[in-house]
């Protein structure tokens, strides 16, 4: 019996949804420029062209997966945290638990870290890798977050936006570990606030 015009829309609709999640891995493990289509072809265990079925290029498809990774969610509770009206030791705390329960529970974030922080990397050694305002963003109001933390005396001395660095820097090699290894044990809540609190 053939498939019906539904069916067949699903199935499409399906496989470019399982090509732009295996492609988020790969290019969070290789970056932009370490990517190749036919290696990235290999990876999913599909055929080269059927890439092209969905996507003209790899920048077309580097940039599906950019829209679909910038969760403005994400940027809003870090933003809605850091204008509470609470210490900042009880913000990071609170920040902190949402990391690292996401982290366990979705892979997703896991790759939306990993990727963010890759295209970081390869803009920072003139790569052109697309626009980062995801993690410029957590990282702003991470830093706020940490400037209140120091005038309570609760928070480390040092720059801000550079703390903020060492705190999801670590998230960035536990997302990784997520991702790409089998056995590791996860950070506790101690651990990552190690890297910004007294």
């Amino acid at each position: 019996m053939p498939k019906s015009a539904e069916r067949c829309k699903e199935i499409r609709e399906e496989m470019r949804n399982k090509i732009l999640h295996d492609s988020m891995l790969y290019f969070a493990r290789n970056g932009f420029s370490g990517t190749k289509i036919s290696d990235l072809a290999k990876h999913i265990g599909i055929g080269q062209g059927t890439i092209y079925v969905y996507f003209e290029s790899k920048e077309d498809l580097f940039q599906e997966i950019h829209k679909m990774i910038n969760r403005d969610k994400d940027i809003k509770q870090v933003k809605l945290l850091a204008g509470l009206p609470m210490p900042a030791k009880q913000k990071i705390h609170k920040m902190t638990k949402v990391i690292l329960e996401k982290l366990k529970e979705d892979e997703s974030f896991a790759g939306v870290i990993a990727l963010n922080t890759q295209m970081v990397l390869e803009q920072d050694e003139g790569g052109s890798a697309g626009d980062t305002t995801y993690q410029l963003e957590l990282y702003k109001y991470t830093a706020k977050i940490i400037e209140q933390g120091q005038k309570e005396g609760t928070v480390v001395e040092g720059e801000p936006m550079k703390l903020a660095d060492y705190y999801w820097g670590v998230v960035y090699l536990y997302s990784l570990k997520k991702l790409f290894t089998t056995k590791y044990e996860m950070i506790n809540e101690a651990d990552l606030e190690r890297t910004i609190l007294k």
